[in-house]
């Protein structure tokens, strides 16, 4: 049963996260609610808090924070175009995700790595040198 276009409907807020695709299971959604990685307006809630139309969403993933307008209501779990319609990520919170992108990026090229794959001999060698 897919809802939209009704202002006075509401729907769990676990299974919304479910239904836009932010989490693969509705548990994964109930355990970041309850761990506080989702506040709805500002404030921690409950995995049962319904939300409606409008209401701003923040759900931290990792390092990564995205920070939603709720824009459709579905308690299904579609394909990932429809899921993408139900929401609108904030430009704030597009342009903070692409910048952390850009720094991972960056660190990950500063760092040292070898100029091809260990050979058997030297597998040998860092096994033996990690065992002590």
């Amino acid at each position: 049963m897919s809802r939209q276009d009704s202002e006075t409907d509401t729907i769990r807020l676990d299974k919304w996260l479910w239904a836009a695709r932010f989490f693969k299971t509705r548990g994964l959604a109930t355990q970041a609610i309850n761990g506080g990685h989702v506040h709805l307006n500002g404030s921690r809630v409950k995995p049962s808090r319904t939300i409606k139309l409008d209401d701003e969403v923040r759900i931290r993933k990792s390092s990564v924070e995205f920070i939603i307008h709720v824009r459709g209501l579905s308690d299904k779990r579609g394909p990932a175009p429809v899921a993408q319609t139900l929401y609108e990520e904030t430009e704030t919170s597009l342009a903070q995700r692409e910048n952390q992108k850009q720094q991972r990026s960056l660190m990950a090229d500063a760092g040292p790595r070898p100029d091809k794959r260990p050979s058997k001999r030297d597998r040998r060698h860092i096994i033996r040198f990690r065992r002590g």
